[in-house]
């Protein structure tokens, strides 16, 4: 099969990288990089899997006579016409679940960092200052993991070893997941009225876009604490200044925000018991590794079903991450 790699850069690496790593799972295979916008179209004429960011895949979708899977390099498929691929008979997949380490352990930092007040510790360093201060533990405590994803997940079972109760609020409570307990959106009040420690690591949607409100800030008690990991507009920006400025909860770690970027005279950076990043939790040198193991696995799935006709399968192809 010929497999084509568009133009794309993810967290500073060159798509040469994710190339490499494909040629060396894919000996078998022709793994050729478009690197020029004439070269994505030449070559996607007679492709039989694009992987990549998706414009090019998506605007010469008309000339790809061959092609049989476009492999998504990002977890969300929001930035395709997903009706064009089905039309076209091209199946879809994404890159769900390669921010699972990262993204966990950055989670897992937040919240010791909060709990252990490690930006005081960085301030009296700077100013040569030897003074004690009070500090927390995560031991003992409540965590509550909103969306039970690949990331939330991970970030529960990373928990474990702290000796914390784990609550968790996903769409379909029924499906479980590895915390003590799991709550539906509708008894979101409850679990945050326990909540020592909130992270949110759930989709964008019309059920989570401004779930963390005045009113839901004002249920968790005064010494919680918020991570953000999802994306900025789960929490809405006003109604967390407010919270903050009058101490209605602890802290909170941002690694998303709304609006992003942030304007630096936002007021979210003079708060004291804010700390903000670049959203950059998820970035990782392994990114293009993670995302070749499930392209190279697709592959292999595609060939495997061309040698047995599909037999023992409802689409023929049984792809990992597929979409449609």
């Amino acid at each position: 099969m010929r497999i084509v790699v568009t133009r794309q850069k993810i967290h500073g690496h060159p798509a040469a990288e994710y190339v490499d790593l494909l040629r060396e799972q894919l000996p078998d295979h022709e793994v050729v990089l478009a690197d020029t916008p004439a070269r994505e179209r030449e070559l996607i004429r007679t492709a039989d899997v694009v992987t990549g960011e998706g414009a090019a895949a998506e605007t010469h979708l008309g000339e790809a006579a061959s092609l049989r899977l476009f492999a998504g390099v990002y977890a969300g498929v929001g930035h395709l016409d997903l009706d064009a691929f089905e039309d076209a008979g091209v199946a879809v997949t994404n890159a769900s679940g390669v921010h699972a380490p990262n993204i966990s352990e950055y989670v897992i930092g937040a919240l010791v960092s909060l709990a252990r007040d490690f930006r005081r510790a960085t301030r009296q360093q700077d100013r040569r200052e030897w003074r004690a201060y009070r500090t927390r533990e995560l031991y003992d405590s409540t965590v509550t993991v909103v969306g039970l994803g690949a990331i939330g997940t991970a970030v529960a079972e990373r928990l474990e070893p702290f000796g914390v109760e784990t609550l968790g609020v996903r769409y379909t409570p029924e499906k479980g997941g590895p915390v003590d307990e799991v709550y539906g959106f509708d008894d979101l009040h409850e679990v945050l009225a326990r909540t020592d420690h909130l992270v949110l690591a759930c989709p964008l949607t019309d059920t989570t876009e401004g779930l963390i409100d005045r009113e839901a800030l004002r249920t968790l008690p005064p010494h919680a604490t918020l991570v953000n990991i999802a994306r900025g507009p789960v929490v809405d920006t006003d109604d967390l200044v407010y919270a903050l400025r009058w101490n209605q909860i602890r802290g909170a770690f941002l690694d998303v925000t709304d609006p992003e970027p942030l304007p630096e005279d936002h007021p979210l950076w003079g708060l004291d018991d804010v700390r903000i990043t670049p959203h950059n939790a998820g970035h990782t040198p392994r990114y293009f590794e993670r995302v070749a193991d499930i392209l190279a696995d697709n592959v292999e799935r595609l060939a495997d079903a061309d040698a047995t006709g599909g037999v023992g399968d409802d689409d023929g192809l049984g792809l990992r991450n597929r979409v449609v």
